[in-house]
């Protein structure tokens, strides 16, 4: 789950971290109070999206003056935004975050994740920060500095240090980064977060630390103990179909393909994916059902993904352990005939009560086309898409 912008920011000041000063608007009218309360002659306008990228795809502007406030904050809210990493149907702005301006001496990169090569919480920082830290990253890896914690201490503090150096501070910006650091990995730890990224994080011309930016992702599977974040989550930011898959505990994720996909398992799901893609075909989504789904889960599984305009044809992979064949069978059945299924649909069943589900599928009377290979049932919906095109012209 992310949250907003300015939300993360709430977080950090929570911890005692400064950020800059800020107003969250909702409409252009607010903007005028914001500046008030804000004062000086020029101010930031921030669209709240849950995507990176804001700044080159126009939704980060400098307002130096109360007209260009005001312009700047009606183009952006009721819109969209699309930025590279939520292309091609970017986000609603439905809030703006308006912030004063700092003098900026110099920005720097600073976030933490979770590494699981290294099953340990990494800290990843860099002399270069701003827009263009991920073409840093490709280009020139060793202006990349990186931290590894021991869950056992915690940061130390020559770990910070360490990095302080690699950024170039000197002088007491050398403590405050070492604080900063040991803070914003108390607030990884304390809120599960599964990222937490500063960039830029700014040397101002009075040599301050700031957080100008910061991103928040918090671990899903954390959500039933982090309450508070939970309930200010913005489903506004996400597919709709992702947000009702959340709501019947469904793992789902909309894509730009025509092949929807319905599978038992990370690994088979993204494994099935690829098989999709191998055979010259696009997924429409990633759906994870999990191990222990009913046929009521299964059905509404089916519905979300017929509830796509785009998809042309369904590829179910159902590998039955906990989950059964016939289970998943019945599932299938009772979702075709409920949603009056119109488009193809492959079916490909291995393990648990097979026979039973394919005889069960077979019995239907519903066309469903069955396979008892992957590779040949990716092909297969491949084809049935094709067919399908095929008729419309």
């Amino acid at each position: 789950m992310n949250l907003h912008e300015y939300q993360a920011k709430s977080v950090l000041r929570d911890y005692g971290i400064a950020t800059p000063r800020g107003v969250v608007v909702a409409s252009a009218e607010g903007c005028a109070s914001a500046a008030a309360e804000l004062g000086g002659e020029a101010w930031v306008v921030k669209a709240q999206i849950h995507a990176g990228g804001r700044g080159k795809a126009g939704g980060v502007k400098l307002a130096r003056s109360l007209e260009e406030l005001q312009v700047f904050s009606e183009g952006m809210l009721g819109g969209r935004l699309t930025t590279y990493q939520n292309a091609p149907d970017g986000q609603p702005v439905h809030e703006l975050l308006i912030e004063e301006t700092l003098p900026i001496a110099r920005e720097l990169y600073l976030s933490l994740t979770v590494d699981r090569a290294a099953e340990r919480i990494g800290l990843v920082a860099s002399a270069v920060g701003g827009m263009d830290i991920e073409a840093v990253a490709r280009s020139e890896p060793d202006k990349i500095l990186k931290e590894w914690v021991d869950p056992a201490t915690g940061l130390m503090d020559f770990q910070g240090r360490n990095l302080a150096f690699g950024l170039g501070l000197s002088g007491d910006q050398i403590g405050a980064f070492v604080k900063l650091a040991k803070t914003l990995y108390r607030v990884f730890v304390d809120k599960d977060l599964a990222l937490l990224e500063i960039n830029p994080l700014i040397v101002s011309v009075d040599g301050r630390l700031l957080p100008l930016d910061c991103k928040m992702g918090v671990d899903d599977n954390a959500l039933f103990r982090q309450k508070a974040l939970a309930d200010i989550a913005d489903q506004t930011q996400i597919d709709p179909k992702e947000a009702e898959a959340q709501g019947h505990n469904l793992n789902y994720i909309a894509l730009n393909g025509d092949i929807g996909c319905m599978v038992n398992g990370a690994g088979l799901a993204m494994a099935t994916m690829d098989l999709i893609q191998l055979s010259g075909g696009h997924p429409a989504n990633f759906l994870d059902v999990g191990g222990g789904a009913s046929a009521q889960t299964v059905t509404q599984a089916f519905k979300i993904i017929l509830s796509d305009p785009d998809v042309k044809a369904v590829l179910i992979n159902i590998f039955g352990g906990i989950m059964r064949c016939d289970v998943i069978a019945q599932g299938v059945i009772d979702a075709v005939r409920e949603v009056d299924v119109s488009i193809p649909v492959v079916v490909r069943l291995e393990g648990t009560n097979v026979e039973l589900g394919r005889k069960m599928l077979d019995e239907s009377g519903l066309s469903i086309i069955a396979s008892d290979d992957l590779n040949a049932a990716a092909r297969l919906a491949v084809e049935a898409v094709a067919a399908e095109a095929a008729k419309g012209n």
